[in-house]
């Protein structure tokens, strides 16, 4: 998308979320899922996006089945960011997609995909950096902080994270 087309696409997607989507009752999830698919969004079936959640660019938004984005979440997807089947974003988790070069005297934007596995949970005021990868059934603790990398199966802790103890697979995943 042209940046001239990205810049009326947002404007036109934070009418639509300050109205639409921001105002719709909490059980409306089809309805919030439906304005989002409208903006560009691949959600899988059974997805639950709360009201309050905010959400950068719906076009870089990829949902397998039954994921949940919680009120108050922030997703900053300037780049794809991938949520897979079961995974969740709890109340008030940021998952940010850019950052910038702090080399460039410009400060030039770097966008970098975020790939959220199966079944992992990214807990409350949790934050996720640029181009991280969480594994499949990760688990990333209160307000903690992921800047690199997270095993599957394994719950994480802290700031910078790291990794407290392995996680019990469930018989679902």
């Amino acid at each position: 998308m042209t940046s001239a087309a990205n810049r009326a696409a947002r404007l036109l997607w934070s009418v639509v979320t300050q109205t639409l989507f921001r105002l719709s009752p909490r059980p409306a999830h089809a309805w919030r899922a439906a304005l989002l698919r409208l903006f560009g969004a691949r959600l899988g079936p059974d997805c639950h996006i709360y009201p309050g959640a905010r959400i950068w660019a719906p076009w870089n938004l990829v949902c397998e089945d039954a994921v949940a984005i919680a009120d108050g979440a922030v997703i900053y997807n300037v780049a794809t960011i991938r949520l897979g089947s079961h995974a969740i974003v709890s109340q008030e988790a940021y998952l940010c997609g850019a950052t910038h070069d702090p080399d460039d005297p410009a400060f030039t934007l770097l966008a970098q995909q975020i790939i959220v596995g199966r079944y992992a949970w990214i807990a409350a005021r949790a934050t996720v950096a640029p181009g991280v990868n969480v594994g499949d059934g990760a688990v990333l603790g209160l307000c903690s902080l992921a800047t690199g990398d997270l095993a599957p199966w394994t719950v994480y802790g802290g700031v910078p994270a790291r990794a407290l103890r392995p996680r019990r697979r469930h018989s679902g995943a």
